[in-house]
């Protein structure tokens, strides 16, 4: 790959565990994770939701489509986007040639695991449930559209998506052997339950 790329781009929708998932490939393939919407917030000095309130969908989206256009040209290794940065088609015109995983979250999971935080503006209105599938419905396309290889979430634990990813872009990355009582080892039994909080084990961090 080249360096001047991320090695990978992950797309999806809220909940699909674009975070988590990310976290767990680029500790196996030994590079850096780098979230799109991290960088928004740095780049605006302030949280999303705050710019959302502030300034307004269109100023988010004009900021998103300049970060996202910054980091798929340079080495930042898994790169994260936003669930709704393929809306722009400038955005899936620069993700052209890139390799690009979608990961795909059913209504229900995606309900559960975004919690309608009020961090996620878009799904903070009177009928949650309603807006959520609209949005799935009108992004699906889209992510697919820009998508290399498209990888359920379904009952598989964050662990084992990332392993369905390499997997599917082969990739040759070792898979750690399961730890007793780890989250990120436990698989979702039914549509209900959420993956773990978007976290990685740092054996460096406090």
């Amino acid at each position: 790959m080249s360096e001047d790329r991320p090695v990978l781009v992950l797309v999806g929708p809220p909940g699909s565990g674009k975070s988590t998932v990310g976290k767990v490939m680029a500790r196996r393939l030994g590079v850096a994770f780098t979230d799109a919407d991290a960088l928004v917030e740095e780049r605006a000095g302030k949280a999303i939701s705050d710019i959302f309130t502030q300034d307004g969908e269109p100023a988010f989206r004009a900021l998103e489509r300049e970060v996202v256009a910054e980091a798929l040209g340079r080495d930042c290794g898994v790169l994260a986007l936003g669930g709704g940065a393929v809306l722009a088609p400038e955005t899936r015109q620069a993700l052209r040639g890139h390799r690009v995983v979608a990961l795909t979250v059913s209504l229900a999971d995606g309900m559960r695991r975004t919690g309608m935080s009020t961090a996620r503006p878009l799904l903070a209105g009177v009928n949650p449930r309603a807006t959520f599938k609209a949005l799935l419905d009108a992004r699906a396309p889209l992510y697919a559209e820009v998508a290399t290889v498209t990888v359920d979430t379904a009952k598989r634990s964050a662990n084992q998506v990332a392993t369905a990813v390499l997997a599917a872009l082969g990739e040759d990355a070792p898979e750690p052997e399961p730890v007793a009582g780890d989250p990120l080892d436990q698989p979702t039994p039914h549509d209900g339950v959420a993956l773990p909080d978007p976290f990685v084990r740092d054996p460096s961090g406090p």
